[in-house]
């Protein structure tokens, strides 16, 4: 793999937290583990270069080229909109956070860059929250 990175994706809808999926960009069926944090897919028929494993937002991206990947990228894997107006089934004014400043700019445009964190808020302005990644990742 030329590109191995790790991001994190926190959604808010009217202040409260909404779960990334696990198991994006991974096709079925899948084989799941239980961990002490839940679910982990830890094989599927394929894997996309963004891929979620559990649904802490950790997104999973593992590329044979170095490129630039976006929140839009990874929500065109999930099947789910993203815009100014829309994250996933949720309406509203979307705010978006990098790494806890304002972004100003669309969020499907922001860059995935490693342990970069991404908070969208949808129709609330939630402060940004917290994160901190795995050891090893």
């Amino acid at each position: 793999m030329a590109f191995h990175i790790h991001a994190h994706l926190a959604i808010y809808a009217g202040g409260q937290p909404l779960a990334v999926p696990y198991g994006i960009g991974i096709g079925k069926p899948w084989l799941l583990q239980q961990s002490a944090e839940g679910p982990f897919v830890a094989a599927g028929s394929c894997f996309r270069w963004l891929h979620t494993h559990t649904d802490d937002g950790i997104i999973h991206i593992e590329s044979p080229i170095q490129r630039t990947f976006t929140p839009g990228d990874f929500f065109a894997i999930w099947g789910e909109p993203l815009s100014g107006t829309q994250v996933a089934s949720v309406d509203g004014q979307v705010i978006a956070y990098v790494n806890g400043e304002r972004w100003s700019g669309g969020p499907s445009e922001i860059e995935l860059r490693a342990h970069e964190l991404i908070q969208l808020d949808v129709g609330e302005d939630t402060p940004p929250q917290p994160f901190t990644f795995p050891p090893g990742l």
